[in-house]
């Protein structure tokens, strides 16, 4: 009678409560697809794990299970001892009402369910850890809570109706209790029961503080106490006395660096801006992609410190990730912004969205590098997570830059302070189909004048959005910084001191290793999308025009090469086939489109062509490869396949350090062996081991592929001919007449891509030559390796180009 009793009361209360969830209520959940994203089997029976006694969040997991066809919570399973919970709660709510028999209960049902597996073998429940929030807002420093914390229902119920659209639900991985209950004695299954219950209780804390983050300190006291620190004592004194000006005023100094730098993060500000970036980017964006994130999150479970190491393409990266990782669960990170951003409002907006502001210089500032590097330390002390972009500023190419160590540098000081919570740098991969700078970019690298930023440039460019497509943010494999060091110094521990200003002889080359690492890794991250696509083959083609059919059908040749012969396996590849792709490339308004009776033909004017060597250039190191093989086959005719490694062997160390490929040499070669057998297979080339041919029917596909790199070949021409000509040539001068000449070809042979003749493409490749043995420690020519790279390079260009670079000696 009392089980009926309290069955119906279950009910009851259960239909009372549902009604105002599903008014109040709009649960986001966490990851966005759980089912894909945490393999989730819908067929096996589901027991839901809850953190805590509450019958609201209950039937918001109950909507969400429905949504995404899973079990209902309300319905038990069914198991040899009759109809069990599907649902269990490991601890009691909040409240002087709450029974302390929770505990108690939920190890009673695991108990229950343990014995249950153990009597039916072929019984398999998974245990589903799922945590509802009604609001993510961080405790701060000093504020009391006065909550009607004892009144748990009645605050719960007043949390849903004023945060109910500010509520995620965090889906975690299944635990088969199957695979516990088979493997363990009956004797121990009441303390297999207690262990799961602790374990659980575990998780779901360390989730929440993985979710809402640390407690936010009241600004200028943090700032007060950093001014007191030995290290900024020490540096004011320091500044004193080099200035010949007083404590007082060194002190004021450097009171105002902090306050420029540091910032003031509000969840309210976050909220807001949340709210307008959802507004946005459905009527701005067709959708947002977010590929990767569950290590993510699983690391800062775990209490690790996170260093957020995006490439920079627009001043949307700023707001974007911090989006994605709040819509991921995730606490947004404290951001370096540059100091051109701390304009108003910008300034002001963002400084509460947690930027941080950094100057473009530190050198010759002792006091200002104290203070920032004081600053930096005790974010990570405290448990922030950061974000800079190792870049330093936006790519105008779509390349990835040479990376600006000292944020990163400063970093692994921070580790030499002895801080013991481990620190893991994970790459950003951040990619668009429409880059709100890019006319600005090409203007710039044709010499106008880089624009000051302001509000009136800001909204300027807002109002004139549209169209623009897909974002994509991949997360890279995280590198763990203590397992990095590690392996590449045994001994770093040594250097850890208090202080951490000491600077050993490996810190320099460590930080050189590590940022190319990481720039490795954010390229092996890539977004392929239908403007990339769609940009290269328009690109490589004679006057930047393809026929539809012929645009599709190399569209097509791409996506079987990257997906057969996938670059790496976090490399984002659309499944949608190519003519859809081209369909939502030409829906952006980026080509032009005639059309004759044959059919429609793509192409681009001379300024759109500029424009969309962007595009093309945020995904070139996934086809270079291909198309350098290409373009030795088809200069070739009939080429071994040893031959053809070892010209691309040789070559491939320029390619590597320009367009951060992360191959290592036997990567390589098995890379090449399946890029030739894929080539075979779509029928571009004929290929066996002993012999490499064109094949004709296909031969325009092949040299439109090969096209691809005639850039990048062009180039290396050039630098490699100055070089045979004067092995004696300064670097500097190396690197001015290389721009020079490739600036006249552009001109004269009707080049459009901007980064051609771009000062650190040469730059790089110049320190690329000398690192490679190519130039000494003098900086003098080795003839016989130049003569060899010469070559091989000169026959992969045309000779009308040759000719011209001849030419200008």
């Amino acid at each position: 009678m009392l089980q009926w009793i309290t069955t119906w009361w279950n009910k009851l209360s259960f239909a009372f409560i549902r009604l105002p969830v599903k008014f109040f209520v709009k649960s986001q959940s966490i990851p966005t697809d759980p089912i894909k994203d945490l393999n989730i089997n819908r067929l096996a029976p589901v027991l839901y794990v809850l953190p805590y006694n509450s019958k609201i969040d209950l039937m918001v997991v109950q909507s969400l299970s429905r949504k995404y066809q899973l079990p209902d919570p309300l319905d038990g399973i069914k198991t040899n001892n009759g109809i069990l919970p599907a649902y269990i709660y490991i601890d009691k709510g909040p409240g002087i009402f709450a029974s302390k028999q929770q505990k108690k209960k939920s190890i009673e049902i695991l108990r229950q369910y343990i014995m249950a597996h153990q009597q039916n073998p072929q019984l398999d429940v998974q245990m589903l850890p799922v945590s509802v929030m009604f609001s993510r807002a961080p405790d701060k420093e000093g504020r009391k809570k006065l909550s009607l914390q004892v009144l748990g229902g009645t605050r719960k119920f007043l949390k849903m109706c004023f945060s109910g659209r500010d509520c995620y639900t965090r889906f975690s991985h299944t635990v088969s209790l199957k695979n516990f209950a088979l493997s363990i004695e009956n004797e121990k299954i009441p303390e297999l029961a207690h262990k799961l219950s602790r374990v659980a209780r575990i998780h779901f804390s360390k989730q929440r503080m993985a979710s809402v983050g640390p407690t936010l300190p009241i600004r200028q006291q943090m700032l007060k106490m950093l001014l007191n620190s030995q290290e900024i004592s020490d540096a004011i004194q320091e500044e004193a006395k080099s200035k010949n000006i007083s404590i007082e005023k060194a002190r004021k100094n450097a009171l105002s660096m902090l306050n420029e730098i540091a910032a003031n993060f509000t969840y309210r500000a976050l909220k807001i801006t949340d709210y307008i970036l959802t507004w946005a980017w459905n009527r701005l964006y067709q959708g947002l992609k977010v590929t990767h994130a569950d290590p993510i999150r699983e690391l800062a479970q775990n209490g690790h410190e996170i260093v957020y190491a995006p490439c920079h393409r627009s001043h949307m990266d700023y707001l974007l990730l911090s989006y994605v990782l709040y819509r991921q669960g995730l606490v947004p990170p404290h951001i370096a912004a540059g100091i051109n951003l701390n304009f108003w409002p910008a300034g002001p907006i963002f400084r509460r969205l947690g930027a941080f502001f950094i100057r473009r210089s530190f050198r010759g500032n002792k006091l200002y590098t104290s203070v920032f590097r004081k600053y930096l330390a005790e974010l990570f002390i405290r448990g922030y997570s950061v974000e800079y972009f190792i870049e330093g500023g936006r790519s105008r190419t779509g390349r990835l830059l040479d990376p600006k160590t000292g944020m990163l540098m400063m970093t692994i000081q921070t580790l030499l302070r002895g801080d013991p919570r481990p620190i893991s740098i994970v790459p950003v991969y951040i990619g668009y189909e429409h880059v709100l700078e890019v006319a600005t970019y090409a203007k710039e690298l044709r010499g106008a004048a880089k624009q000051k930023e302001n509000l009136w440039q800001t909204l300027k460019a807002f109002f004139k959005l549209k169209k623009l497509g897909l974002g994509y943010v991949n997360f890279g494999d995280p590198i763990p910084l203590n397992q990095f060091l590690t392996q590449n110094v045994p001994n770093w521990r040594e250097a850890i001191e208090p202080s951490g200003t000491l600077r050993p002889n490996w810190l320099t080359p460590t930080t050189n290793l590590l940022a190319k690492g990481i720039m490795e890794s954010i390229n092996s991250s890539a977004a392929v999308n239908a403007m990339n696509l769609c940009s290269t083959f328009l690109l490589a083609s004679q006057q930047n025009a393809l026929t539809k059919q012929q645009l599709i059908e190399h569209i097509n040749y791409a996506l079987i090469l990257l997906k057969s012969v996938p670059y790496s396996n976090l490399v984002t590849v659309p499944e949608q086939s190519a003519e859809q792709l081209f369909e939502h490339a030409k829906q952006m308004g980026k080509f032009v489109i005639t059309t004759d009776q044959a059919g429609e033909i793509v192409s681009l004017t001379q300024e759109q062509a500029i424009l969309m060597t962007y595009y093309r250039n945020n995904i070139q190191h996934l086809l270079i490869i291909p198309a350098i093989i290409a373009r030795i086959i088809l200069k070739q005719n009939r080429i071994s396949k040893d031959e053809l490694i070892e010209q691309v062997k040789l070559i491939f160390p320029l390619i590597k350090a320009e367009l951060f490929i992360y191959y290592e040499e036997e990567q390589l070669l098995d890379y090449i062996s399946k890029l030739l057998q894929c080539l075979d297979d779509i029928n571009l080339i004929n290929f066996t081991p002993e012999r490499i041919t064109v094949n004709y029917l296909k031969l325009t596909s092949l040299q439109l592929l090969a096209s691809i790199s005639k850039d990048t070949l062009q180039r290396y021409v050039i630098t490699f001919s100055l070089l045979q000509k004067d092995p004696t040539i300064s670097r500097a001068n190396l690197e001015k007449e290389s721009r020079l000449i490739a600036e006249r070809l552009s001109v004269l042979h009707g080049i459009n891509a901007p980064e051609f003749f771009d000062k650190g493409v040469f730059s790089t490749l110049v320190s690329t030559l000398k690192d490679l043995g190519y130039l000494d420690a003098q900086e003098t020519g080795n003839s016989e390796k130049i003569t060899q790279m010469s070559n091989t390079l000169k026959p992969l260009i045309t000779n009308r180009i040759m000719q011209t670079i001849e030419e200008f000696h």
